[in-house]
């Protein structure tokens, strides 16, 4: 059984994104022991003195690591994704490498038409960053739209098209894990050049 932590990119009490999330961890039991991490749970980010990180951080970089893949789902604020998002993203990269040749699929929700579609392009780039580096699934866009519309009262996705894409995507989110998982030498030589990345060298 896969072990896949599911992030909920928005801190807010009722976010679709959330109901995204939970929905994933209740349809897909079959097929990985999904575990829901929330973004708003983390402190404001800044710089800890000698690079110590929190307890708490250090427990949801383990939980991470020890994952065979992760999951995101955002939201769209003015074309990004929020702020609490990038917040825990800051800490979960700052001297530590979580992602490194990490599997992630990238979905998101949003009350608009185009179903956060800017914002996971956004976030794509930052997990795939030179001193992050996760190996995010191509060509897997799960965007969807008018969310507030989106779920019944069970929590359950209404548009049965929806329901079939998330199936297949989910299905090859697996199998790309396992293939993933054959690409051995490429993991210590991305470990080793995000661990020497550096903004400030030429």
């Amino acid at each position: 059984m896969k072990k896949i932590t599911a992030i909920v990119g928005n801190n807010a009490d009722n976010s679709t994104n959330r109901k995204l999330i939970q929905y994933i961890a209740k349809r897909y039991t079959d097929l990985a022991d999904i575990e829901i991490m929330e973004v708003r749970d983390f402190p404001m980010f800044n710089k800890p003195a000698d690079m110590k990180l929190p307890d708490f951080v250090k427990e949801k970089i383990e939980v991470i690591e020890n994952s065979d893949g992760v999951i995101f789902a955002t939201p769209e604020y003015d074309h990004a994704p929020p702020a609490a998002l990038s917040n825990a993203l800051a800490w979960l990269t700052y001297g530590v490498y979580p992602f490194v040749s990490k599997p992630v699929l990238v979905t998101g929700a949003s009350y608009g038409t185009l179903g956060s579609s800017r914002a996971q392009t956004q976030l794509r780039q930052m997990v795939r960053a030179p001193e992050t580096r996760a190996n995010v699934i191509p060509g897997a866009d799960f965007l969807l739209n008018h969310s507030l519309q989106a779920f019944d009262e069970e929590g359950n996705l209404v548009d049965q098209d929806k329901v079939l894409l998330l199936d297949a995507m989910m299905n090859d989110f697996i199998t790309y894990i396992d293939v993933n998982a054959q690409l051995v030498d490429a993991i210590a030589a991305n470990k080793k050049a995000a661990v020497e990345h550096s903004w400030d060298q030429p």
